[in-house]
């Protein structure tokens, strides 16, 4: 019998090696190692809130790999459908340390990795159905041809079974060969999508509209049925064909690492929005989220439990 979930996503989980001491990745001496990868991060804060989620992956045969999937464990995603690949490695990227809160430099060595390989023959189609929502970003779709076309095979697969679709497009465009070809396919897959959560940046650049609004009615005339655009410090836009709003930012004393906030901020949404919350309420917590993050050196360490939720909601 298969196990019903609420949420399931696919990406590819990385060792990320963290520097230890501000500067350039080239005169750093010492690292922590840690996990990394959007989809990987937003299933992880989603567990943590006791959401029940399955992750969709290939990890090398590899010190790396199993060291990720220890982590899988350890936070209660189910991991049934993680492949192990002998014959190609798990990615891992360097991230340096920026104290002044700027964004950090970061370097990839995923090329040929394991979860490059990953394709839609692998896909359980009954398993991804008996979930309740599907989690997608723009990073998985532009690894390698063929998991673009694993990833359009599960949004279509969530489509055809009734089920919701959350969309981050999370732009990476050094995995595409152009920026058209980049724009194209996230706006092809984002027309699967029923809630779209683009930053502004990333919304001008897809959608060639200036504004936050501007935005939010492309995706809504696409179909999407609410959008969500991320404002940075200022909080973020919501709208739906019938509402709009803006909710305020939460400041924080200092920021340590920027990387993941996006992620927090999806798990927020994405929470709130199964849960039966309002989009405003949602995206409230979205912005909660995402600020506690930006306070945390790695990816994941800021997503809070449910209990920790409450404490800093209250």
């Amino acid at each position: 019998m298969t196990m019903e979930l609420d949420v399931i996503t696919a990406g590819e989980a990385m060792v990320l090696f963290a520097a230890q001491q501000p500067g350039p990745l080239d005169a750093v001496r010492t690292f922590a190692r840690t996990t990394a990868g959007a989809e990987l991060n937003v299933a992880i804060g989603l567990a943590r809130l006791g959401l029940r989620v399955g992750y969709l992956s290939r990890l090398g045969s590899d010190s790396f790999g199993r060291s990720l999937a220890a982590t899988l464990d350890r936070e209660g995603i189910d991991r049934r459908h993680l492949a192990i690949d002998n014959d190609h490695a798990t990615g891992f990227m360097l991230k340096s340390r920026s104290d002044d809160g700027s964004d950090p430099q970061i370097e990839y060595f995923r090329h040929d990795s394991a979860a490059s390989h990953m394709h839609a023959g692998e896909l359980d189609r009954a398993y991804c159905a008996a979930a309740r929502h599907l989690h997608l970003t723009g990073i998985y779709v532009g690894v390698s041809p063929s998991t673009r076309e694993m990833i359009f095979e599960l949004a279509a697969t969530a489509r055809q079974t009734g089920k919701s679709i959350s969309f981050d497009p999370n732009l990476r465009p050094a995995l595409w060969r152009s920026q058209g070809e980049m724009v194209d396919c996230l706006n092809r897959l984002s027309s699967f999508s029923d809630w779209v959560l683009p930053g502004l940046a990333e919304g001008q650049l897809l959608t060639g509209r200036d504004s936050a609004s501007g935005i939010a009615d492309f995706y809504l005339e696409r179909g999407a049925k609410c959008v969500v655009v991320k404002l940075g410090p200022d909080g973020a836009y919501f709208a739906t064909a019938n509402e709009n709003g803006l909710v305020p930012g939460v400041s924080v004393s200092r920021i340590v690492d920027t990387v993941g906030a996006g992620d927090g901020f999806a798990v927020g949404v994405v929470s709130g929005l199964l849960e039966g919350l309002t989009l405003a309420a949602a995206t409230a917590r979205g912005n909660t989220i995402g600020a506690r993050v930006v306070q945390f050196p790695g990816d994941s360490d800021g997503l809070p439990t449910r209990d920790e939720l409450n404490a800093i909601s209250a």
